[in-house]
């Protein structure tokens, strides 16, 4: 009768031992691997940390203008300690009192006027005529071997040096200056656009293709999206081409305009009013490529770069 009633009592302490040693051995992975996973969340952690520091960072506002800024900072405190000769590089109030002269007395206010029609004009036809050109050559094999050619040649060639050429064919008045900045402008935009059409994935043409595509439709979906970065590098470099032109051609049988004041000012000594002249064309061209970016940067919002 004992050993018959002790069985079943031993039999229920073996079965509560094994449950307990079941429960014990499917508690130490969970147990070991706990750790692991906080070590592999820590060690992502840190590895995400790394990769974050090799980005550049968030952008400053107004980070462009810390430079010049800088520039004028260091120039004024060159002028105040008398390190520099003012007859050759006047003091930055200086040259903002002949601005102010030169605007209240009228005659800067239509020389600005007068080189930001230039500007316009040749810029906008640089702009059509490089667009349309990259399109052509970039789009067709045909439009590759009748035009490529032709404008890298026209690139190899100074622009400043077909002056004396156009001023044989179009004559001394305004219409060279506006053909001499169109070409200053359009072969940048050409070759950055062309540069852009031809770096399309041949894949995304294979996938128009299999999809069906009309040209229309691809040129929308396809070509332009690919285009665009190119496209707003170019525009930026004809941008500043179309003041840098503007500088030396207003000099040159012009009555009016900020190359005209400076070419005037050469002739009798002023060197302010030639600070001013280069100030302003300064101005003028940080602005033209700051309103580029901008644009640009809505354009292409689409894109996950350094600079964003």
């Amino acid at each position: 009768m004992t050993t018959s009633a002790s069985t079943p009592t031993s039999t229920a302490a073996a079965t509560a031992s094994t449950a307990a040693a079941t429960s014990a051995v499917a508690a130490a992975p969970a147990a070991a691997t706990a750790p692991a996973v906080a070590a592999g969340k820590g060690g992502a952690r840190v590895r995400r940390r790394r990769r974050r520091g090799l980005a550049p960072g968030k952008p400053w506002p107004a980070s462009r203008l810390v430079g010049p800024l800088l520039l004028i900072a260091a120039w004024a405190a060159a002028s105040a300690a008398g390190r520099l000769d003012t007859g050759a590089i006047p003091a930055p109030w200086t040259v903002v009192r002949t601005g102010v002269h030169l605007w209240t007395d009228g005659t800067l206010t239509t020389d600005i006027l007068t080189s930001l029609e230039r500007a316009a004009y040749g810029f906008a036809i640089g702009l059509t005529a490089g667009v349309v050109l990259a399109l052509a050559s970039g789009l067709t094999r045909t439009g590759e071997a009748l035009i490529d050619g032709t404008v890298q040649l026209n690139r190899a060639i100074p622009t400043l040096g077909l002056i004396p050429l156009f001023i044989l064919w179009l004559g001394i008045g305004e219409t060279f200056k506006i053909a001499i900045i169109a070409i200053v402008v359009y072969i940048p935009i050409y070759l950055n656009t062309h540069a852009a059409l031809a770096g399309i994935d041949n894949r995304f043409v294979e996938l128009a293709e299999v999809q069906g595509l009309s040209k229309v439709q691809f040129i929308r979906q396809i070509v332009v999206p690919g285009a665009l970065p190119g496209f707003f590098v170019g525009l930026r470099l004809g941008v500043t081409g179309s003041w840098l032109g503007l500088v030396v051609l207003e000099q040159i049988n012009a009555t009016s305009g900020l190359g005209y004041m400076m070419f005037q000012a050469t002739n009798y000594g002023q060197s302010d009013v030639i600070l001013v002249g280069l100030l302003i064309y300064g101005v003028f061209g940080l602005l033209s490529d700051t309103a580029v970016r901008l644009v640009e940067r809505r354009v292409l919002s689409w894109r996950r770069t350094l600079s964003s």
